[in-house]
């Protein structure tokens, strides 16, 4: 079977499911192989500007012809019988809009398998419809249930510490946005509160000033797309407004920037590896902390006079 995954969480399923795609999005960079493979599509955006420099790009796109152009020869070559693709964000990837229209121009007629999570379960419900599409059925229940067992564990170690600190993570830092979907979600199971979104809830902007009144006792920057080196060249995106040092999280060195491009908003099955990493941000006392090339601390606010 020839399939096409058009998100990298899409190519992370597949690849798990012991399916090597034909082709994959410019973004798809996990496992390393699928850097190999050919890709079905552009940005318009340019991935190395500021964030401000971005979403002013983004915004400017989305009045336009889109965020993303499928290359419509390139899908041709590729004779696809499934395109995974997605609905939850245009900015994040193709959307299933525009698949079906690139489709309607190619020789090939593939099933196309929109992927929309917004929570741990639809993760779940992803896998098990991937499975069911290529015929990894079987294996695909394995896999759930391999990530279940694990988010379990968390959540009972979680269980017993003392401490639940309110918790803010951003996926964008200019302008701010407060992550939603899954994030809530994590959250919680690893042992925090977290009062700016509900589960499921769109991420949405925020003014840094809302996130400040809340006061977190822990602070993630995840930056969608960003690595953490590039999170940390932006640093000051965040460090340099008024109301920074004034936040519990970085008076008490407990703000991180964390890699979000490969963990925090990529729902595949390295969601379970975040919120692994999220207990060990939050718990450190009875989790592992994350690696170094996953996250790391902003420094901490100068001492109150």
């Amino acid at each position: 079977m020839n399939v096409v995954t058009l998100l990298p969480s899409a190519t992370e399923v597949v690849y798990a499911l012991g399916i090597e795609p034909v082709g994959v999005s410019h973004e798809c960079d996990y496992p390393p192989a699928a850097t190999e493979l050919p890709s079905m599509n552009r940005s318009r955006v340019d991935p190395e500007a500021s964030s401000a420099a971005i979403n002013e790009q983004v915004v400017e796109a989305e009045r336009g012809d889109g965020v993303y152009e499928i290359d419509v020869a390139a899908l041709d070559a590729a004779d696809p019988d499934l395109v995974v693709t997605q609905g939850i964000c245009d900015v994040c990837a193709v959307d299933e809009i525009l698949v079906e229209r690139a489709v309607e121009e190619i020789d090939a007629n593939p099933e196309i398998l929109a992927s929309d999570p917004h929570s741990l379960a639809d993760l779940y419900d992803d896998v098990r419809r991937v499975g069911e599409a290529t015929g990894r059925t079987e294996r695909a229940a394995e896999l759930v249930d391999s990530l279940q067992s694990r988010v379990a564990a968390v959540e009972a170690r979680a269980a017993e510490t003392a401490e639940r600190p309110r918790v803010a993570v951003l996926d964008w830092m200019e302008p701010p946005m407060v992550a939603g979907h899954w994030v809530p979600e994590l959250v919680e199971i690893a042992g925090g509160e977290y009062g700016l979104a509900e589960r499921g809830e769109r991420s949405r902007p925020r003014e840094f000033t809302e996130v400040a009144a809340y006061d977190p006792e822990v602070l993630v920057a995840a930056p969608c797309g960003f690595g953490l080196d590039r999170t940390t060249a932006n640093a000051a995106e965040l460090t340099d407004r008024d109301e920074w040092d004034e936040v519990t999280a970085v008076r008490e060195g407990r703000a991180y920037a964390m890699d979000g491009n490969h963990y925090m908003n990529r729902p595949g099955p390295r969601l379970v590896d975040t919120l692994e990493h999220l207990a060990g941000l939050l718990h450190p006392e009875a989790f592992d902390r994350p690696p170094a090339d996953v996250a790391t601390a902003f420094p901490a606010a100068a001492p109150r006079r």
